[in-house]
C-alpha cells in the first residue's frame, strides 16, 4: 500500500513539473503566434474569397470542386508538403425550385427551404390541410387526425441534439399515419425569418413523403390559426432529387516533423457547405483556421518534432463520406495519429476545446491550454467527437473539438445568412491562434501524448 501511495505521489509530481515545463518551455513560441496574428489578415482576405468567389460548396456541386481546386492551388504556394486531393464518392442532392403557400383562410406566400435528401412533391405539388404538433408524442396523440393531411412540427429551440431529430425523423414518423407531407419549424434560436435547412435520415419506408422547413415566426403564425380552430391549407411544391453519386475531394497538405515524421497530429475541418448562404461559419471558417494555423506555423520557423497534417473533409453535411474515407485510406497509419482536432462549430470567440482521450493525455491538455489563456481559450471540457474526427476516435485516436462562443451560431447555420460578413477579423485569428499552439505543442512535446 506504501508502494502504491509512492508512485501515485512520484506520478503527480511528474505531472505537475512536466505541466510547468511546458508552460515555460512554449511560452515564447506562443507570444509569437499572438503577435504574428496581430498583423496578418491572409487567413481572413482567403476566407473572403472563399466565400465571395464560389458561394455555397454542396457536396457534388461545381462550387465544392471549383474550391478545393483553388485551396489545392494556394496550399502549394504557401510551400506546404504533400499537398493533394484524395478522391471521395459524395451523394448529390439537388435542391430545384420550391415554394410554399398558404390557401386557407387567406392567400399568402411563405419562405421555404427542403430538407436535404427530400424527395419532390408531384410536379403540381401537394395541396393539405395542416396539423400542428409540438412533439412526436403530441403526433402520437393525434395519429387519427393525420391521414392525407401536412404535419407541421412547431417545436421550438432547446439544445441542437435534442431538437434536430425532428428535422431527421419528422417525415418518417408523420408518414407512418399517412401524412402527405411534413414541415419542421426551422432548428435555430433566433426570430429573423430566416429558415435552415440541413440533412434527414434515411427513409425507413417505401412511402416517402417531402419534408420541408419555415421560419419560426411562420411555424408560430400557422399554430396561433390552428389553435384557434380554424382550417389552414398548404400548397407545397419541391423539385428536389438525387442523381448519380459523384466524385469530390478531401483535401490533404502537410508540415513534415523534423524528429518523427510519421508521428502525425491533424487540424482540420469540412469543406462542404449546405446550398444556401456561403458557408463561412459552417465551415469555411474551421477550414481556413486550421490551414493557417499550420501555414503560421511554417512562416514562423517552427518546426515541430511531429508532423501536422490539415485534413478538410469534403460530404460532412449530407454523407459523412469523406471523414469515413479518410479514416480508410489511412488506416495503416492511425496508431501514429497523435491526435486530431476538428474546428466546426463557427469561428466566433474561442473559449478552448472539448477532448476525448485518456486521463494521462487529458492532464497534459489541460496544461497545454494554459498557453491559450491570454485569449480567453484555455478551458478543456469533455468530449472533442466532433462528425469528422469521430471516426478516428472510433480506432482509439485522441480527439479534440474547437470550443467557441455559440450563442450565435445557430442565428446562422444552415440558411443563407451564413455568409463572411458575419466573421469578426480579431475572434477568426483567435481561433487560429488556439488551434496553432494546440497542434504544434502537442506535436513538437518531448513525449507522445499518450493513449
Amino acid at each position: 500500500m506504501k508502494l502504491q501511495y509512492k508512485t501515485i505521489f512520484i506520478l503527480f509530481v511528474f505531472t505537475l513539473l512536466m505541466g510547468n515545463d511546458l508552460k515555460i518551455k512554449y511560452k515564447s513560441d506562443a507570444d509569437k503566434i499572438y503577435n504574428y496574428l496581430e498583423t496578418d489578415s491572409l487567413a481572413y482576405n482567403r476566407l473572403a474569397y472563399l466565400c465571395d468567389m464560389f458561394g455555397p460548396r454542396l457536396s457534388g456541386s461545381k462550387n465544392l470542386e471549383k474550391a478545393i481546386d483553388w485551396i489545392i492551388k494556394e496550399m502549394k504556394k504557401d510551400g506546404l508538403s504533400n499537398v493533394r486531393g484524395e478522391r471521395v464518392k459524395v451523394p448529390a442532392w439537388i435542391r430545384g425550385s420550391e415554394s410554399l403557400k398558404i390557401l386557407v383562410p387567406f392567400d399568402r406566400n411563405l419562405r421555404v427551404l427542403g430538407i436535404g435528401g427530400s424527395v419532390a412533391t408531384p410536379k403540381g405539388g401537394i395541396r393539405g390541410e395542416v396539423v400542428v404538433v409540438d412533439s412526436f408524442d403530441d403526433l402520437e396523440q393525434k395519429k387519427d387526425e393525420i391521414r392525407g393531411k401536412i404535419v407541421l412540427y412547431n417545436v421550438p429551440f432547446t439544445t441542437y441534439g435534442e431538437t434536430v431529430q425532428y428535422r431527421y425523423d419528422g417525415p418518417n414518423k408523420a408518414s407512418n399515419y399517412g401524412a402527405i407531407a411534413s414541415i419542421i419549424r426551422s432548428v435555430g434560436t433566433s426570430k429573423m425569418n430566416m429558415v435552415h435547412t440541413g440533412t434527414m435520415g434515411e427513409y425507413k419506408s417505401s412511402r416517402k413523403i417531402p419534408h420541408a422547413a419555415i421560419s419560426m415566426e411562420d411555424a408560430e403564425m400557422i399554430s396561433r390559426i390552428y389553435d384557434r380552430g380554424q382550417k389552414i391549407v398548404l400548397k407545397l411544391k419541391m423539385e428536389a432529387k438525387f442523381v448519380d453519386d459523384r466524385w469530390s475531394r478531401n483535401v490533404i497538405s502537410e508540415l513534415k516533423g523534423s524528429k518523427y515524421p510519421d508521428e502525425i497530429v491533424v487540424v482540420g475541418g469540412h469543406i462542404d457547405s449546405w446550398d444556401v448562404g456561403h458557408g463561412a461559419h459552417d465551415d469555411g471558417g474551421g477550414c481556413i483556421a486550421a490551414w493557417h494555423a499550420v501555414n503560421l506555423i511554417k512562416n514562423l520557423g517552427l518546426s515541430p518534432k511531429r508532423t501536422l497534417r490539415v485534413v478538410l473533409w469534403t460530404n460532412e453535411e449530407n454523407g459523412s463520406r469523406g471523414n469515413k474515407n479518410y479514416r480508410d485510406e489511412h488506416f495503416s497509419e492511425l496508431d501514429n495519429h497523435i491526435l486530431a482536432i476538428e474546428s466546426d462549430g463557427g469561428v466566433f470567440a474561442p473559449t478552448g476545446f472539448g477532448f476525448s482521450g485518456s486521463v494521462e493525455a487529458r492532464k497534459i491538455i489541460f496544461d497545454i491550454a494554459d498557453l491559450l489563456d491570454p485569449i480567453g481559450a484555455g478551458k478543456i471540457t469533455k468530449g472533442g467527437r466532433a462528425v469528422d474526427v469521430a471516426p478516428l476516435n472510433d480506432e482509439g485516436v485522441p480527439v479534440m473539438s474547437l470550443g467557441v462562443d455559440g450563442s450565435k451560431y445557430f442565428w446562422y447555420h444552415h440558411t443563407p445568412a451564413d455568409t463572411f460578413d458575419k466573421v469578426d477579423y480579431k475572434e477568426f485569428n483567435n481561433c487560429i491562434a488556439a488551434m496553432a499552439i494546440m497542434s504544434y505543442v502537442v506535436a513538437d512535446m518531448d513525449i507522445k501524448l499518450p493513449r
